[in-house]
């Protein structure tokens, strides 16, 4: 019977053929992907080498594994496992039966009889995981998952392949009888079901040019269809700043001009999206019923990033993010939708036409008075009235640490009471600290996220100024979203960075240190707000934790969406300042809702702009009348001890 080896060309004429086409489709791929790479790199000098280990760990772990498909959806993890190692098992199997033939002949002997083996295992795990998918779209009907005919092209042409292939072997084993048939038992199945009454000889060659056909087809299709997101995606997630938030920065030359222009990640990504609706699913705009949706943004994008036309973009939905980064946490690729909005709402800026009158007024009084809220400079520091604290704008130096207090916690009454209890924490620890007293400006945070770049250089170049003049080293601030500008945002800017923290990472510290003991008592039953560019952006989700379990007598209970994966306020990236745009059901009701039915008394939260979303929230909210909304300095004050200090 001979030794067992793979046939080429077998019972096939005019194999000159079959190279032509294969050079079209090979010239078609390399041709399709070269213009989708340099599209890419536009605007930007190589980069990405940095951190390489780092970046090709997370292509591993997220691309190949598909890690974070697996969260939260194990079954969209299996289904995407089968594809993915069915399709590139086939394809390596290609690969290889190329070398065997042109370069070093190894496909013989038992090696050949594993080879088949492992290719029906692939074959079999591609179509498994299709019909799957099918199932899930069609069938089951997921509901982040849409049902447009376009969605049907990648699947059934990928089955196409696949069921041919089995075919096409399955043919040839029915009139040939090698030994070592059963290895190759998919196609062997299907060659024992061909009808006796038909000659599988004749019928060889045309199934065959009908499999060279499709699968070259699809070659070629590639760099032109959803298939794109096996080379894109790998791209996506290598370019990501950390793997977990998009890069802060946009490279110099890529923000000209009235129109939206997008970074090399951002392009890459884009094209790398598959609709899986994961974006939309977390979205809170899209959860409150709002017209924000993730997933028609980045495709947008993709037009927008491809040379469409102006009609391809409207800001209008765009100003709808509050740039929470929930659909990018959960992204399986890091479509970095922040920094797209961002982008469009900076076209829409420099447009000048297109920006919400509210948030316009905002902005203006931002340029007037160093703060968005419209608060005198001459009462900026009236909420320390009586706490003494120095002032390091005016002695400089005269304190170790400078505790940034804020363009929303300064003037808005709710949030100077947290202002206090901090001051209180700091100095029952020990700690030397002051502020910028009046001459406090704003960090910029809101001109940033608005796209406002000029007026954003003006506020951090005015801070950047004083905090130099100042002399101070380090800061503390109760904003998340300042500290996340100040820590993050500079340096990425070309802006000097700052040792800037939040407090609760502070008191995370002088609390396991010792130096903060709480001796108090507070029974109740809390749960904990995890804000937006604390959780999601810092990654601090455990300290604010920490400090919750080390209050005697309270007892911690988790809503439904809590840490990385908590649920907006609704006040960030600008939207404090949009109030036109709640929808009939507002972001911060909705987290109310999650935080009553914990049966909870205490709702804590660490962020200015999410106690005053949730405390307003909460007096229109009828099931949360017995729900206090504090701030965690707030309860880490009623559970402090006796002071030591002697009266």
């Amino acid at each position: 019977m001979g030794d067992p080896a793979r046939p080429l060309f077998w019972s096939i004429r005019d194999a000159w053929l079959f190279y032509a086409l294969a050079a079209v489709a090979v010239a078609a791929l390399a041709g399709g992907l070269w213009r989708n790479v340099a599209r890419w790199r536009q605007g930007t000098a190589g980069g990405g080498l940095h951190e390489w280990r780092r970046r090709l760990a997370l292509v591993a772990l997220d691309g190949v594994l598909g890690r974070r498909i697996w969260r939260g959806e194990p079954a969209a993890g299996a289904m995407h496992l089968l594809v993915f190692w069915g399709f590139g098992l086939l394809f390596a199997g290609t690969v290889l039966s190329v070398l065997d033939h042109y370069v070093v002949p190894f496909l013989h002997g038992r090696i050949y009889l594993v080879f088949s083996a492992c290719l029906e295992v692939a074959g079999l795990m591609l179509l498994a995981g299709l019909l799957w998918a099918l199932g899930r779209r069609y069938v089951q009907r997921a509901a982040r998952l849409e049902r447009r005919a376009a969605d049907l092209l990648v699947p059934l042409w990928l089955g196409a392949v696949a069921l041919s292939g089995f075919l096409v072997e399955g043919l040839r084993l029915a009139v040939q009888r090698p030994p070592g048939a059963g290895w190759s038992f998919g196609g062997l199945a299907l060659g024992a079901l061909w009808p006796a009454g038909l000659d599988a000889a004749a019928v060889y060659p045309v199934l065959w040019w009908a499999h060279a056909l499709l699968s070259l087809g699809l070659l070629a299709a590639l760099p032109h269809t959803r298939l794109l997101h096996v080379v894109a995606a790998p791209v996506s997630i290598y370019l990501g700043r950390d793997g977990t938030q998009a890069a802060s920065a946009t490279p110099a030359g890529e923000s000209a001009g009235p129109r939206p222009r997008f970074w090399p990640r951002a392009r890459g990504a884009a094209d790398g999206c598959t609709r899986c609706g994961r974006c939309v699913q977390a979205c809170p705009a899209a959860g409150a019923g709002e017209a924000l949706s993730p997933r028609e943004l980045v495709a947008s994008v993709r037009e927008l990033a491809r040379g469409g036309p102006d009609a391809a973009w409207d800001p209008g939905h765009a100003w709808h993010c509050t740039s929470c980064g929930a659909c990018l946490e959960v992204c399986p690729i890091y479509v970095p939708t922040p920094e797209a909005v961002r982008e469009i709402r900076r076209a829409a800026v420099e447009e000048g036409t297109r920006v919400p009158a509210s948030l316009a007024e905002a902005l203006a009084k931002l340029r007037k008075y160093a703060n968005p809220w419209d608060a005198s400079k001459k009462t900026r520091s009236s909420w320390s009235k009586g706490l003494g604290l120095p002032d390091l704008s005016k002695a400089a130096g005269s304190a170790a640490l400078c505790y940034f207090v804020g363009c929303t916690t300064a003037p808005e009454a709710r949030a100077q009471q947290a202002a206090r209890a901090l001051v209180e924490l700091l100095r029952r620890a020990g700690v030397s600290f002051g502020t910028l007293g009046g001459k406090e400006p704003c960090c910029g945070d809101i001109a940033r996220r608005a796209g406002e770049d000029g007026l954003f250089e003006e506020q951090s170049a005015g801070l950047v100024e004083l905090l130099g003049r100042a002399g101070v080293g380090r800061i503390v601030t109760a904003s998340p979203h300042c500290a996340h500008l100040l820590r993050s945002e500079y340096p990425a800017l070309g802006l000097p960075g700052f040792a800037a923290c939040h407090y609760v990472e502070l008191l995370d510290e002088l609390v396991a240190g010792g130096a903060l003991p709480l001796g108090g008592r507070v029974a109740a039953r809390a749960t904990y707000h995890d804000p937006c560019y604390l959780g999601r952006y810092a990654g601090v989700v455990d300290a604010p934790r920490r400090l919750l379990r080390a209050v005697a007598g309270l007892e911690l209970v988790e809503m439904a969406h809590a840490g990385r994966l908590s649920r907006c306020c609704g006040g960030g990236g600008g939207r404090m300042w949009q109030p036109e745009l709640a929808a009939r059901a507002k972001m911060s009701e909705i987290r109310i809702h999650e935080a009553a039915a914990t049966r909870a008394e205490l709702l804590v939260t660490a962020c200015p702009l999410c106690l005053v979303m949730l405390e307003d929230a909460r007096k229109t909210t009828p099931e949360a009348e017995c729900l206090r909304v504090l701030d965690l300095a707030e309860l880490l004050v009623m559970a402090l001890g006796p002071s030591t200090e002697s009266s």
